[in-house]
């Protein structure tokens, strides 16, 4: 007795799209758009910051944050986003998607708001306290990765549920966009206002007062999304595979689903029962080990490997925006002037270079499939930051600012028309109901262990601007995406199938695997090879 004897879940697989749908795409992607504003808008505020807290009157240049707190400013909501991934992961599959849902967008807010009322005056003051909301952001941030994956996926109809998971992520495309228009917009009132002469004119004028302003206020913009979209999360009703499979409230289930499909569902509590009774296995078990351990050790390194690379790629930055005249030397300029012009060039980078990657990958993943825009992704990161490594003593060079411009955003497409994407839509396919959103957050957690990587490790490396060191860890993340090439041989294709019938649990009472199925149409099982 396969998944499609089940009404509520042969109903959900075979759903005309509708106007709920796309609504659940705008409310489940606001944590996302939240990430990666928030994410984007640090690097102008911590420079801000820098020549607010940090300002040095000896010195010929501006202030800066030291490296350690800079690091700590930044990477201290990649921590939080790592432990909650984690946390809410798993109380998504014990307590249920909806009812823990609501809790990660109350701590985005609050924390956003919070971050921009830092407490104190002196420099160790506003650090703390900043670092000190920017975990918790974090952390709220991280448990919207696993649930709304997992409720766009248990949404969804099997036809274009791919492309509903890549637009949900799509939403942190937009979130990009944002932070450098926000940030853009908001010191370029401050500066018609406001405005000081340059560092070089007069050191102490060009740090505006009012710039401690302009940073609060940015931060805490990124709170409205939260507060915008809370009354519609909460009127979400839970999944229906989550009630029906894992509550075993089938005529509940069935209720829900009818209301958000406008159709009559009929309720089957027994086949639900024995469905379930077919599938009770741990994850920490030797059973869910044979079926899905590939596929979680696949999810698991593409996902570690791509945001090595994905969060090392601001390392050419500091380079592009002066070569491609978008941005000063920072002591020709005052503090509002530099924030400006580097809002303005994350702007132009974002919209031309980041946005449309994730948009292709919502066109295409229901044509070319997840497996094959990972790989050619992989593969063409890996190209482009092997020839920007190779050849960047050449590029660097104002002479060839527009083929430096272009093969840094080329790498920003395919990052996004590839495995940024590709590796957050899998996870929520792959694994069975009951472990769905714990192994999208184990996976998810992976991930951001890379980005720990490439924000500690990578950049602290090349920090000093060092073109030699620059160049090794150009070739060094090219081979990162290479490895993340190989690793994606791990995982199977997915578009076209009921996350029952991927999973194993649709019609596999009797056997101890899943199945896999390549591009090519074959099938085949781990346990199977393992016997080869």
């Amino acid at each position: 007795m396969g998944s499609n004897s089940i009404s509520v879940l042969n109903a959900l697989d075979n759903a005309r799209t509708q106007w709920y749908h796309i609504t659940a795409i705008v409310i489940a992607g606001m944590g996302f758009f939240t990430d990666a504003y928030d994410l984007f808008c640090i690097s102008t505020v911590s420079k801000l910051l820098g020549r607010i807290y940090y300002y040095d009157p000896t010195s010929k240049k501006p202030g800066k944050l030291p490296h350690d707190i800079n690091n700590m400013v930044v990477g201290v909501a990649l921590v939080g986003t790592l432990t909650g991934q984690l946390f809410f992961g798993y109380l998504g599959d014990k307590l249920g998607r909806k009812k823990v849902y609501g809790i990660t967008l109350i701590l985005m807010g609050l924390c956003a708001i919070c971050s921009g009322l830092s407490f104190g005056y002196s420099p160790g003051a506003v650090i703390k306290t900043l670092c000190f909301f920017r975990f918790w952001l974090g952390f709220g941030i991280g448990g919207d990765y696993p649930l709304s994956a997992t409720i766009m996926s248990e949404y969804a109809n099997k036809k274009t549920r791919g492309a509903f998971i890549a637009a949900v992520f799509a939403m942190q495309g937009v979130g990009i966009i944002f932070a450098g228009l926000v940030s853009m917009i908001v010191s370029k009132i401050f500066l018609d206002y406001y405005a000081g002469p340059a560092y070089s004119e007069h050191r102490v004028f060009s740090t505006e007062p009012q710039a401690d302003y302009v940073w609060r206020i940015v931060l805490m913009m990124g709170a409205l999304p939260a507060i915008l979209t809370f009354y519609w999360r909460m009127k979400m009703p839970e999944t229906g595979r989550y009630t029906a499979l894992i509550e075993g409230n089938a005529k509940q289930a069935a209720a829900d689903m009818g209301k958000v499909l406008d159709i009559e569902i009929q309720a089957d509590n027994e086949k639900v029962n024995q469905f379930n009774s077919a599938n009770e296995y741990k994850l920490l078990s030797h059973e869910f080990f044979v079926r899905h351990g590939k596929h979680l050790i696949g999810t698991m390194t593409t996902w570690f490997l791509l945001d090595i690379a994905f969060y090392s790629q601001n390392l050419t930055q500091k380079d592009i925006f002066p070569v491609m005249g978008l941005t000063s030397e920072p002591q020709n300029v005052s503090a509002l002037r530099e924030m400006f012009e580097t809002s303005r060039a994350m702007f132009v980078i974002a919209l031309f270079g980041t946005f449309p990657g994730y948009w292709f990958t919502v066109a295409f993943i229901e044509k070319i499939g997840r497996y094959y825009i990972q790989l050619v992704g992989f593969f063409m990161m890996s190209i482009f930051m092997f020839v920007i490594g190779y050849q960047y003593d050449y590029l660097k060079n104002k002479d060839h600012k527009w083929t430096f411009a272009a093969l840094y955003g080329l790498t920003f497409f395919f990052a996004n028309f590839g495995p940024n994407s590709t590796t957050f839509v899998l996870p929520a396919e792959l694994f069975p109901t009951r472990v769905r959103a714990t192994c999208h957050a184990i996976s998810a957690a992976s991930g951001k262990a890379g980005a720990m990587v490439g924000a500690f490790g990578i950049q602290n490396y090349t920090q000093d601007g060092d073109v030699r060191k620059i160049k090794q860890a150009m070739i060094i993340l090219s081979v990162t995406n290479m490895l993340g090439f190989f690793c994606t041989f791990l995982v199977t294709e997915t578009k076209g199938r009921s996350l029952e019938e991927i999973s194993g649990e649709d019609g596999a009472y009797g056997e101890n695997q899943t199945t896999d199925r390549k591009p090519d149409g074959r099938s085949e099982t781990w346990e199977d090879e393992s016997r080869s």
